[in-house]
């Protein structure tokens, strides 16, 4: 069984395949984009620069994500680059018409002395949905990373619940070739009966995990706790590491608490698709 099917799953004809590589490089202190490849329905957008740094705005002109749909996203930032992606909007997940999940994979390397800001929008669950989310980053000792993951189950202002569905993701980040941080989050079936419960999410309709990788990032930790609302929480677990997970009712409080979180972490605003 390889990693893009399910044993014993129906096959399904992808809708849409996307691929996306982008690589960063300093080049006379300051970065530029070195190599850009993409395919099928993702690619990207590079705005005028802001700063010593390259931004991707990563689209989906698929439009969304279906059962069966595969992406790759793979992003670089050499030595002593700097290098933020993010999206152009929320990404939809959709009704599944089968018990095979949309697939979307993401591999992030940050380089001796680079700075590497995965700032994704949100990720949109719908009744039904099942999607399977990769995210892996390999970091050099001195390399600094601020990665975020935001999910929203569910539009909540137009009603929607999600009785139906499957959710796994999986966040891996190694620091200098030894494991850093691991995360894992797997729900599937009745989802928001699972996130009612008090042991898992107390009713909250959108989460969002954020994590910062720098030397002494645990200066933080103070800051970030006095921009934190409710239902939020932040550590520092190793050296050089801060986490902070947040819930939310729905994605525009999530969105309200993670803007000012996100800015002060990075030290700059946020890309200007996030508040577009």
């Amino acid at each position: 069984m390889n990693d893009t099917q399910t044993l014993g799953s129906p096959q399904v004809q992808p809708r849409s395949l996307g691929g996306l590589s982008v690589v960063a490089a300093a080049r006379g202190g300051v970065s530029a984009l070195s190599d850009l490849r993409q395919s099928g329905a993702l690619k990207a957008l590079f705005p005028t620069p802001r700063g010593a740094g390259v931004t991707a705005v990563c689209i989906n002109t698929g439009g969304g994500i279906a059962g069966g749909d595969r992406f790759e996203i793979s992003a670089t930032a050499r030595a002593d680059a700097r290098l933020t992606l993010t999206t152009q909007a929320a990404e939809r997940v959709y009704r599944a018409a089968a018990a095979v999940p949309g697939r979307m994979t993401t591999r992030l390397t940050v380089d001796r002395g680079a700075t590497l800001h995965w700032l994704p929008q949100e990720t949109i669950l719908f009744d039904g949905a099942r999607l399977r989310r990769r995210l892996r980053i390999e970091m050099a000792e001195d390399a600094r990373l601020l990665m975020v993951e935001p999910v929203a189950f569910g539009r909540h202002a137009r009603g929607e619940v999600l009785r139906g569905g499957a959710f796994e993701d999986r966040v891996a980040i190694d620091r200098a070739g030894a494991p850093l941080y691991r995360d894992a989050t797997r729900l599937s079936g009745d989802i928001a009966g699972h996130l009612a419960r008090p042991a898992i999410a107390g009713g909250a309709g959108a989460m969002a995990l954020v994590v910062l990788a720098e030397p002494e990032a645990e200066r933080h930790l103070p800051a970030a706790r006095a921009v934190l609302p409710a239902g939020a929480g932040a550590s520092s677990p190793a050296p050089g590491l801060l986490v902070v997970r947040l819930l939310a009712g729905d994605s525009f409080d999530l969105r309200r608490a993670l803007i000012p979180l996100l800015e002060r972490l990075s030290g700059a605003a946020l890309p200007p698709v996030w508040r577009s």
